[in-house]
């Protein structure tokens, strides 16, 4: 708005202003009296442009994107702490149980037993939030003296954890929220409770799905993969415990049913043509970590994997010049989506 507002342009706006009389050249007495007040003149246009920018959810960030939507009861989420499951076993190999609340440790995370799902199976909440104990898996260390415990280990993620909302998701869930608003029960409203769960990381709702007043509630997790049955039921049992009740968020009479979104695996073959300097295994490597990006940007969005944006994505991986024979699942067309799949990427093979 102010970018017009420089330093040269408003030094010659002052120095219009002095009779041509006097001198103004650069190095005069008037010239430099005024350079510096023009220097700060500019400084100060440069961060009223930046502050008016702060007000507007489109060009906030930070703290100020919080001030900015507030109004609306929209607010970031916080970090989040995976969960995951934990099997705990005695001298005799066998199951056992443990107190709940028990801490354990690998590395440097530390797990809290937060809840007995089964004989020895419970569920492990991590002590940090953040996505950093979504992938560790392996032996626990007891960091408290359990009697007859001989082994635990953690071997599921249950629930991912995730790091504080980043600006462009806040952003984006404050424009659903004024576009197509929440309200009495309606579609919106189910989406809204669902992503109010910790690690729900994209929801799909299906009206009227088996006879009136049913409700079907689709989540995907934070990594836009298949929930467990842990995520799936706390959604559950926060939106509707009791069915028809109205004991959760529901309203009276609605039976509402949670369930995971279904896994689509996505098997990818094609024959490349390297650059020089490039493995073929960095390259699928690349590919991987490219079509993991996309996948998750897919989930819910996409109602088929086209072939040609499989092919974008190959193209466009370091190494790669050129590429034939893509298929997808053995065939060389499209791959299409049912309203409660997301992909899922399986096998990833290149050939030279």
């Amino acid at each position: 708005m102010y970018e017009n507002q420089s330093f040269e342009i408003i030094l010659e706006r002052m120095l219009e202003r002095v009779p041509d009389s006097l001198d103004k050249r650069e190095g005069s007495i008037i010239y430099d009296a005024l350079a510096p007040a023009a220097i700060e003149l500019a400084q100060l246009y440069m961060e009223l442009d930046i502050n008016i920018n702060l007000i507007f959810a489109d060009t906030s960030s930070g703290d100020y994107l919080d001030l900015a939507i507030a109004w609306s009861g929209v607010v970031r989420k916080p970090a989040t702490q995976a969960q995951l499951r934990g099997l705990f076993y005695n001298a005799s190999d066998a199951l056992m149980d443990i107190p709940v609340n028990s801490r354990f440790a690998i590395d440097t995370i530390t797990y809290k037993a937060a809840e007995r799902l089964s004989l020895g199976e419970y569920r492990m909440v991590a002590e940090i939030p953040g996505a950093a104990a979504n992938g560790v898996f392996g032996t626990l260390m007891p960091i408290d003296y359990i009697n007859n415990l001989a082994r635990a280990e953690l071997t599921e993620l249950l629930v991912p954890g995730t790091g504080l909302e980043t600006d462009e998701a806040l952003r984006q869930r404050y424009r659903d929220a004024v576009r197509r608003p929440a309200t009495s029960g309606n579609k919106y409203h189910y989406i809204e409770w669902a992503l109010q769960i910790p690690g729900v990381g994209g929801v799909r709702v299906f009206p009227l799905w088996d006879g009136p007043k049913t409700v079907k509630v689709v989540i995907v997790d934070a990594e836009k993969l298949p929930a467990s049955a842990v995520l799936v039921q706390q959604v559950q049992d926060f939106i509707d415990p009791v069915p028809g009740r109205g004991e959760g968020q529901a309203p009276i009479g609605a039976v509402v049913t949670v369930a995971s979104a279904v896994g689509s695996v996505l098997n990818i073959d094609a024959t490349v043509t390297l650059a020089a300097g490039y493995t073929l295994q960095g390259v699928t490597n690349a590919l991987k970590e490219r079509l993991e990006a996309w996948r998750k940007n897919a989930a819910f969005e996409s109602t088929y994997v086209s072939q040609a944006i499989i092919g974008a994505l190959l193209l466009g991986t370091d190494g790669v010049l050129d590429y034939s024979e893509l298929l997808l699942n053995g065939d060389s067309g499209n791959i299409a989506l049912g309203d409660e799949e997301v992909p899922v990427i399986g096998t990833v093979e290149l050939e030279v």
